[in-house]
């Protein structure tokens, strides 16, 4: 049982690691479509905001597919009822990411119409960012389950206001980040309108992070005796006010790093407050869907941390080798 026990924790770890990446990678792409009306003022300045996620934005994307297949592979029941359970809210995602890519190409072609699908990329964009969040809020807080793993709530069940304090959070979050990577891919007075941005998502972060702290604090009792949330709460509104130094000196690629490593303590918040759950039920805990009872065998864990451990020093590498082939400023001369 003790042997079993530790490759469910290993990949609770490992999927934790993938969706962190994808909130990292994707999350900067997604705040770029949000504050794209905000930032770009000019057709030029817009070409160069979408010219700096073009390379990349759909290989961001691979970090949630690969952390989606991780789940269903590891904990197939969490899967089952996290995606059947929360159809509509799935469904309305998915849309927000397909009109979100379709947009960028159709607004390189279609010109008379490309204020509509600018409109499009922003709105796929921010839907996105803010149901992610309130997706991961419902799972830490709980929601109705009957005993048979099944959710037995609506799609307004979704709507609590814990949930979406944690989807206001999360929004925060990718616009912090899409923000402090314009800083880094941009030049000129785009990029003076970005530091302003940087400044001013970084005070309301500090304010959505507290609320979001407090929220925890108040709404799990046992929050008080466990170390990590104070080491991840620490780290977290540490890094963010680096960040109003780095914008002071003008450093143009450090607030991006210290934005990062401020979006995975938030990220250990949750670690900290859910572990070992994966799906907790509000209506009575001994329902709730943990690492020890939703796990596939043991057998095919050992299988997919053989793969795991060969398969994501390559994909990380191959991230790596991506960003550093297309650092750099950006220019507006090329379309993606």
């Amino acid at each position: 049982m003790e042997y079993i026990q530790n490759y469910q924790t290993l990949w609770f770890f490992l999927i934790l690691i993938l969706l962190v990446g994808y909130s990292l990678l994707d999350g900067f792409d997604l705040g770029i479509g949000a504050l794209l009306p905000f930032l770009g003022k000019t057709k030029e300045e817009k070409n160069i905001l979408i010219n700096s996620i073009g390379p990349v934005w759909d290989g961001n994307e691979v970090w949630l597919i690969t952390g989606g297949g991780a789940l269903f592979a590891a904990f197939p029941h969490a899967y089952a009822t996290a995606f059947s359970g929360f159809y509509l809210a799935m469904m309305l995602v998915l849309f927000a990411l397909i009109f979100r890519a379709v947009s960028m190409e159709f607004r390189a072609y279609d010109e008379a119409r490309a204020g509509i699908w600018e409109k499009a990329f922003f709105g796929g964009s921010a839907l996105a960012a803010l149901l992610f969040g309130v997706a991961l809020g419902n799972v830490v807080y709980g929601v109705p389950l009957d005993n048979r793993m099944e959710y037995t709530g609506t799609f307004f069940t979704l709507l609590r206001p814990v949930p979406l304090i944690f989807g206001i959070t999360g929004f925060a979050a990718v616009l912090l980040q899409g923000a402090t990577y314009a800083v880094m891919k941009t030049e000129g007075e785009l990029q003076k309108r970005a530091f302003r941005a940087v400044n001013i998502l970084t005070a309301i972060n500090l304010i959505t992070a507290l609320v979001y702290f407090g929220t925890i604090v108040f709404a799990f009792d046992d929050i008080f005796t466990n170390w990590m949330f104070y080491l991840a709460v620490l780290f977290t509104l540490l890094w963010m006010v680096a960040i109003f130094f780095s914008v002071r000196h003008k450093n143009d690629s450090a607030p991006f790093w210290e934005s990062s490593f401020a979006f995975i303590g938030l990220w250990l918040v949750v670690a900290a407050v859910h572990f070992p759950n994966l799906i907790k039920a509000s209506n009575d805990p001994m329902l709730s869907m943990t690492i020890y009872n939703s796990s596939t065998s043991l057998q095919t864990l050992k299988l997919m941390s053989i793969i795991a451990l060969v398969g994501m020093p390559i994909v990380i590498a191959y991230t790596i080798f991506v960003y550093r082939i297309f650092k750099g400023k950006v220019k507006s001369s090329v379309h993606y």
